[in-house]
C-alpha cells in the first residue's frame, strides 16, 4: 500500500474486515461484509477500545477503503453489487486473495503467499506511481530543456505561463525560477538568480513563475491562482523587500484558470499589477490605470 494507508486507521480496518481480535490468530481470520459505521468502526471501539467520531465514517471509507478495494484487498458490495452509490446497506469485505495471504501471516509460508498477492493483483502504491508519471504535465522551457509537472490544477496553469503566456507577452524571456506543488523548486536558474540581484537561498519565497527579459530589462513576476491568492498588496511589500537589491524592471501578474477564478479573487489583487488568464490567453487585464503592461 503507498505510504498514506499505513498507518492506525488502516491497520484497524484490517483487523475488522479479518475478525482478528487482541489475542487472534492470524490463520483463524474470516471473511464477514461490514458497514463501516455499525461494522468496522463499531469493531475498533468494541474490541480494541478505540472510537473513532462519527463524522470519521469518511475517513474511513475515502482514505482506506477506497484504495483497498483498488488494492483487491476488500470488496465492495460482495453481497449485492447492484447498491446504488450512496445506499446505506453499502459494505466492504476482504477478498479471497488478501483472506489466503493473511491467514499464512506468522508462518514459513508468508513470504511465499505475500508474494503470490502481489503477482497476482500486483502493489497498488508501483500503479500509483505508474498513473502519476503517466499524469505528468510536459513543459518546455526557452533553453528547449522539458520539464515534468505534477498533475494539478495549479500546474496546469504553471505550464500554461510558460507556453502561453510567455509566447504572447513575454516572447524570448527566459524561466528563472519555476515551483511545483510535488517539488517548490523544480527548476531555479541560480546562476542568472545571483547576477541581477535576488537572493537565491530565499528562493521559496519567489511566485510560482519567474521569467526574465534581457532586451527589455524586465522581470515577470508571476503567481498561479488557483487556491491562494493573488499578486496582493500585502504580497507586493513582501516581493519588494525580497528584491530590493535587484534593479531590474518587474512586471508583477496573477495568472488564473478561468474568469470564475478571476472574480473570486479580483477585490483582492493590487493596483500597478496585471491579470492573465489561462481561458483567455490573447488578452490581459490591466490593473495599471494609466498605462499598459511595463515596470513602474
Amino acid at each position: 500500500m503507498p505510504a498514506a494507508q499505513q498507518n492506525e486507521i488502516s491497520a484497524y480496518t484490517l483487523l475488522a474486515l479479518c475478525g482478528i481480535k487482541p489475542r487472534g490468530n492470524w490463520s483463524k481470520a474470516t471473511k464477514a461484509s461490514l458497514k463501516v459505521s455499525k461494522g468496522i468502526m463499531a469493531f475498533c471501539k468494541d474490541i480494541y477500545k478505540k472510537e473513532y467520531a462519527p463524522n470519521t465514517r469518511e475517513t474511513f471509507r475515502r482514505q482506506v477503503l477506497h484504495q483497498f478495494v483498488q488494492a483487491r484487498i476488500a470488496d465492495y458490495n460482495p453481497d449485492n453489487p447492484s447498491l446504488p452509490v450512496n445506499s446505506p446497506n453499502a459494505h466492504y469485505a476482504i477478498t479471497k486473495e488478501a483472506l489466503e495471504a493473511i491467514r499464512t501471516f506468522g508462518t514459513k509460508a508468508w513470504k511465499e503467499g505475500a508474494a503470490r498477492f502481489k503477482s497476482e493483483v500486483g502493489e497498488l502504491s508501483k500503479r500509483y506511481l505508474k498513473e502519476r508519471k503517466q499524469n505528468l504535465i510536459p513543459v518546455k522551457l526557452s533553453n528547449g530543456k522539458i520539464l515534468k509537472l505534477s498533475a494539478g490544477k495549479h500546474n496546469v496553469v504553471q505550464a500554461a505561463i510558460v507556453q502561453d503566456f510567455a509566447a504572447r507577452f513575454a516572447n524570448g524571456s527566459e524561466v528563472l525560477y519555476l515551483g511545483d506543488t510535488a517539488n517548490k523548486d523544480l527548476y531555479v536558474d541560480k546562476k542568472v538568480l545571483k547576477e541581477i540581484g535576488i537572493p537565491i537561498t530565499e528562493h521559496s519565497k519567489l511566485p510560482d513563475v519567474v521569467l526574465f527579459d534581457r532586451k527589455k530589462n524586465w522581470l515577470y513576476l508571476i503567481e498561479a491562482v488557483t487556491s491562494h491568492g493573488p499578486v496582493s498588496p500585502k504580497r507586493i511589500i513582501e516581493l519588494e523587500e525580497l528584491l530590493k537589491d535587484c534593479k531590474i524592471g518587474k512586471v508583477y501578474v496573477s495568472a488564473f484558470p478561468d474568469f470564475a477564478e478571476f472574480k473570486k479573487h479580483s477585490t483582492n489583487i493590487a493596483w500597478e499589477t496585471e491579470v492573465w488568464v489561462v481561458d483567455l490567453p490573447a488578452h490581459m487585464i490591466h490593473f495599471n490605470g494609466d498605462r499598459f503592461m511595463g515596470p513602474r
